[in-house]
């Protein structure tokens, strides 16, 4: 049975990064896990993948040792299941907004006695190979990660409630949809209110995540990070496209 070494790390302190991969290209995770990264984000809301090709996806994060998480498109019991039972080790759920719904998703994402995820033999499992059920449903159990994100202003009002749900491991506050949900105020308000919730969500004991962040301001990051946010996500066409635009800046410059 595989350990979730992203939760370890948050586990003992450290904080996370991962990137978003919003298309079937598995040789992208396998390139995230050689650099390091500590997980990617299967892109499932936004992005075109079906569970098949989510299933290689995973596959390529097991073999270079980084922890495949999917960001799935919706909050029904189905959904949760068939995405974890492609053996992903996470689920990053979009648009949770009251504690009852946190509670719901916690509960479809993990066995009993900690909630209802219906039990099959496959390769969460590990087929069944060399482990009985009840030492792989409670290992699952353990391993998984519950990420409710914070995207509404909704979900901002709601937080003390929120804090109060047991199975959800982090809380991920996102820009983009947060700012839209406030009216698009601009860059500065959305930060500050970003900056409100941050240290609070670590307060109440959660790991706390931010989302939509852009690849070229680090500073704004470390700002995030220094707030208490340990679960970092970051596009993965977004760092390409910075990465892409310093070389040739950095030949032009040379000539």
């Amino acid at each position: 049975m595989r350990t979730n070494t992203t939760k370890a790390k948050l586990d003992g302190g450290e904080v996370v990064f991962g990137a978003i991969i919003s298309r079937h290209a598995p040789d992208l995770v396998e390139l995230f896990g050689a650099l390091g990264y500590d997980f990617v984000m299967i892109d499932c809301e936004h992005g075109p993948m079906n569970l098949d090709q989510v299933e290689h996806m995973v596959r390529a994060a097991e073999a270079f040792g980084i922890t495949p998480i999917a960001r799935i498109p919706d909050h029904s019991d189905p959904t949760i299941l068939r995405f974890l039972d492609r053996g992903v080790q996470g689920i990053i759920v979009p648009h949770v907004n009251t504690r009852e719904e946190a509670d719901a998703i916690a509960r479809a994402a993990r066995y009993y006695p900690d909630g209802h995820r219906s039990v099959g033999g496959g390769r969460a499992h590990d087929y069944g190979v060399g482990v009985s059920m009840d030492e792989s449903t409670r290992h699952i159990n353990a391993e998984t990660l519950v990420i409710p994100m914070i995207e509404d202003i909704q979900a901002v009002d709601n937080i003390d409630d929120i804090l109060t749900v047991d199975g959800a491991d982090i809380l991920h506050v996102a820009a983009g949809d947060l700012g839209q949900s406030m009216g698009n105020p601009g860059r500065t308000e959305v930060r500050r209110v970003m900056g409100d919730v941050i240290p609070k969500i670590r307060a109440g004991g959660k790991n706390v995540g931010v989302g939509g962040n852009n690849p070229a301001d680090a500073d704004g990051v470390a700002e995030f990070i220094n707030l208490g946010a340990n679960f970092v996500t970051v596009s993965a066409h977004g760092l390409l496209r910075l990465a892409a635009e310093d070389f040739r800046r950095r030949v032009q410059n040379a000539l």
